[in-house]
């Protein structure tokens, strides 16, 4: 997955929810268990210029975290500026008039605290964390670089190649390059939006201007267009006065009309074969669209993700690198965020590392084997079971620490318009049938609806384009 960092660290693997008019309606939880349910405090007002404010009190530290949300993401950024939604989260950590370069860091890690930021397809987040007796502190600095940037040129061309240079780092320069999330959305996606190279090309990047960025601050950085949440040692009066204080005199700013960035399920396969001057072994990326946000088979769909690539007890490291000694290893993403996080098309990636004495094909009809056997069998009640324990295991972990619960309520927010979901989720994965699971394999991973890379070592592929010259006459 990506994690983007103005430090240059990015990883190559890595309306209510049940009111939603624009698809069908996820699964009603099961009211017997929702009284065992761990319910997370959850308070929110929208400020008068737009800008949306969640708050979970929990004094059990003093500590609190924060996130700032903005409704923009690689999807949105500008054509020919491929990369620009990266770049300018870069841009946000360079200084303003009245905090210079530098004053960010300086504020929130002299009082004990750390902050990141992160882009996404469908959101860029900024996150902090730190004693609650910095909260003032770390509001100021998140409302002062919403309001402006210190638009300069010299800071544009050193985060140019700051950018540049991760994409020499973790990209050109690493084993497989991270085609399981670069090269396949380009390979499955048909539009613009959804199919183009996050990380940008440096082309792109270096006809990035000041007036590309002022237009970007201007345009998706305005409050309206943005979510605080703050969780921790606050109580809600605190922290909606707070957010009024630092940000409710930063006037709303018009938004560009969103496009259409939707796409169905494809209609045939799709096949591509790589070089890779720096694999060792072989390398597959099998990925299928998966349900839209909100669908009822969203969460049927993060059971059957679970129960196919979902660790060492999982159906494919079983059948493929156990069983069968196909692959050296089974991974899985979604897209670049995660099963509940995304607002548009993205992706169930499969990557795995295979035996040079094998092929892609072989692979590819092990993985169809066991959703096969998915879709004929379904699921026995244990590990049924199993499965959705591990989900809300890793959902409620992900509650814990101030920080993550901040950024989530923010990112829910953002792409479901409901924070509340973070306390819906657990319901929607316990109402999961073995039925539902094998509706959505049946449905979502079929061979037309497939898209595959084939990564292979360039020693591989050019022994037997050698052969074959050897053998013209």
């Amino acid at each position: 997955m990506i994690q983007t960092t103005r430090r240059a660290v990015l990883g190559a693997l890595g309306a209510a929810a049940l009111a939603l008019t624009s698809g069908p309606s996820l699964a009603a939880p099961a009211a017997a268990a929702a009284a065992d349910r761990w319910q997370i405090p959850v308070h929110v007002k929208k400020l008068d210029n737009g800008l949306t404010v969640i708050i979970s009190p929990d004094p059990s530290s003093p500590t609190v975290g924060i996130s700032v949300v903005y409704k923009v993401g690689m999807r949105l950024e500008p054509r020919n500026r491929t990369g620009f939604a990266h770049l300018f989260e870069h841009l946000m950590f360079q200084g303003t008039p009245k905090a210079p370069k530098g004053v960010f860091d300086k504020v929130i890690t002299s009082g004990g605290g750390n902050n990141n930021g992160s882009t996404r397809p469908d959101f860029t987040n900024y996150i902090e964390t730190a004693p609650s007796s910095a909260l003032e502190s770390m509001l100021w600095l998140e409302a002062d670089r919403m309001t402006t940037l210190d638009f300069n040129a010299a800071t544009l061309k050193n985060q140019q190649d700051v950018v540049k240079e991760e994409i020499r780092v973790n990209v050109q320069n690493q084993p497989y390059g991270g085609f399981m999330w670069i090269d396949i959305g380009g390979l499955a996606f048909d539009k613009w939006e959804n199919n183009h190279d996050g990380y940008g090309s440096f082309v792109d990047l270096e006809n990035a201007n000041l007036d590309d960025v002022r237009a970007f601050h201007r345009d998706f950085y305005g409050p309206n267009n943005a979510v605080l949440a703050i969780a921790g040692d606050v109580t809600p009066a605190q922290g909606f006065a707070l957010a009024q204080k630092y940000f409710g005199k930063i006037p709303a700013r018009p938004t560009p009309k969103p496009t259409d960035f939707s796409e169905g399920l494809n209609t045939a396969e799709r096949r591509l074969t790589q070089s890779d001057k720096l694999a060792q072994v072989p390398a597959v990326a099998a990925a299928w669209k998966i349900p839209e946000r909100g669908s009822r088979d969203q969460a049927p769909f993060a059971v059957l993700g679970q129960l196919l690539a979902g660790g060492d007890a999982s159906r494919l490291y079983q059948g493929l690198v156990k069983g069968r000694e196909l692959a050296l290893n089974v991974n899985s993403l979604y897209g670049l965020t995660g099963v509940w996080e995304y607002d548009g098309p993205t992706l169930f990636t499969v990557f795995a590392l295979y035996k040079p004495t094998t092929t892609a094909d072989a692979l590819l009809a092990g993985i169809d084997e066991e959703v096969a056997r998915i879709v004929k069998e379904g699921v026995d009640d244990a590990t049924l079971k199993n499965l959705k324990t591990a989900l809300l295991a890793d959902w409620y972990n992900g509650q814990e620490m101030f920080l993550l619960r901040a950024d989530r309520l923010a990112k829910l927010q953002t792409l479901w318009g409901d924070a509340n979901v973070v306390n819906q989720v657990p319901g929607w994965i316990e109402a999961v049938t073995s039925a539902d699971v094998q509706r959505v394999a049946a449905t979502y991973l079929t061979r037309a609806n497939r898209s595959v890379i084939d990564r292979k070592p360039a020693a591989m592929l050019a022994a037997p384009a050698a052969a074959k010259a050897a053998s013209q006459p």
